[in-house]
């Protein structure tokens, strides 16, 4: 670890190429891209992104390649690699780059700030992204594809499943379970051992004080859930998990 819990992936993941492909171009790979870049052990070298989404083809003085044939250029012998994606789809859109990179045989490469609390036997997946601020206490269990913006904290013994993204803001209690492919907006609270179950979607400031079901929609009004149909069209868009893109 270094100073309040930062670069833990150095830790865990010391095998890892220091140099690594990020995949994406848009905004969570420019804010990636300045973390990694500032404040991680690791070197971005390239972006990749897939051939029908490839517009440009350099990004902060570095190569963009196809994802279809990234391997050919940066083996994954040689080179690590960090899915810089946000929650399009409910973070499935995230997960199928984490699984096609890891089939592809690249080590995915987690980003842990310097200025997070990391108690020291947390464990943390590959490709997690946490930034400035979380609290993390003892026995959290974190998977993997996971991130935490800035300023949450996680209660004691909390299991965090994989392809999470978790915003700003949440407290989150002890002994809670999120699920899979979960959302959890801004400023949202989780009572002591809630379990939230797949592919729910938390609306920022909501409260959950009791199970959740699975694949609903819980807001700020209302705890009972709601399907996803129920969301406007562009939130629909954003985060029902189905889809073409998948």
């Amino acid at each position: 670890m270094r100073g309040k819990g930062g670069w833990l992936s150095l830790h865990k993941y010391g095998h890892c190429p220091k140099e690594i492909v990020m995949v994406g171009v848009g905004n969570n790979a420019d804010v990636a891209y300045e973390f990694f870049t500032h404040d991680s052990p690791y070197e971005v070298v390239a972006f990749s992104v897939e051939k029908d989404f490839l517009d440009i083809y350099r990004k902060f003085d570095l190569p963009v390649v196809p994802f279809e044939e990234v391997e050919k250029r940066y083996s994954p012998h040689k080179y690590g690699m960090f899915i810089a994606i946000g929650y399009a789809k409910l973070n499935h859109l995230r997960a199928r780059f984490y699984r096609q990179a890891k089939e592809k045989g690249y080590s995915l490469v987690s980003y842990i700030s310097s200025e997070a609390f990391v108690w020291r036997n947390v464990e943390i997946g590959d490709n997690c992204f946490i930034l400035e601020n979380n609290v993390i206490q003892p026995f959290v269990r974190i998977g993997n594809d996971v991130t935490l913006w800035s300023g949450n904290h996680i209660g004691h013994c909390t299991i965090i499943k994989d392809h999470v993204y978790i915003a700003s803001h949440a407290v989150i209690s002890g002994f809670v379970e999120i699920g899979e492919y979960c959302f959890v907006g801004v400023n949202a609270t989780f009572a002591e051992s809630v379990k939230v179950q797949k592919n729910c979607l938390i609306g920022a400031g909501a409260t959950i004080l009791r199970d959740t079901k699975e694949d609903k929609v819980y807001g700020i009004k209302s705890t009972m859930p709601r399907d996803f149909d129920s969301l406007s069209p562009a939130a629909h868009d954003m985060f029902y998990p189905g889809g073409d893109a998948l």
